[in-house]
């Protein structure tokens, strides 16, 4: 019951602002409520507030004890839903697929795979030494493993 009336004041939330959309959400057995969104623009510490009064100040507390905690996607955790990788078109991407590991720029993204692009050096075709060569791979979504934004400090 705690779980389908939370679920319907979390769809409420994000409906009110269209660029944020829901990557996780459980309730643990002692009514803990753990919702992680996401958004096309990033996810602002208001839009966490947001979501989070629309489902709490929806629910009483005399009737069910409860504790909620709203949070955004890390930077560093993985991407799992394709919209999340067209906000991070332009940035560099280590993906795991079920046969490879690619690490590039995401220079596409749509709703069934996305491209990346790098440079290599590989020997050269005639004579020693080696040449910067550009590669390109575009990687449908279902063979992708795990996926992160590389972070550069």
């Amino acid at each position: 019951m705690l779980q389908d009336k939370v679920k319907r004041l979390l769809e409420a939330g994000l409906q009110e602002d269209e660029s944020l959309f829901l990557i996780d959400f459980s309730i643990s057995g002692d009514n803990r409520i753990h919702v992680v969104i996401d958004g096309d623009n990033g996810v602002t510490v208001a839009d966490c507030v947001k979501i989070s009064r629309s489902i709490e100040h929806n629910l009483d507390r005399e009737e069910i004890d409860f504790s909620l905690e709203v949070a955004s996607a890390g930077a560093t955790e993985p991407m799992t839903l394709p919209r999340q990788y067209k906000k991070h078109i332009g940035r560099k991407l280590a993906v795991e697929t079920t046969d490879t590991k690619y690490e590039g720029n995401l220079t596409a993204a749509d709703e069934d795979s996305i491209v990346l692009e790098w440079k290599a050096r590989e020997p050269k075709p005639i004579g020693k030494g080696k040449v910067t060569v550009q590669k390109r791979q575009e990687i449908a979504f279902p063979d992708i493993k795990k996926a992160k934004v590389v972070l550069k400090f």
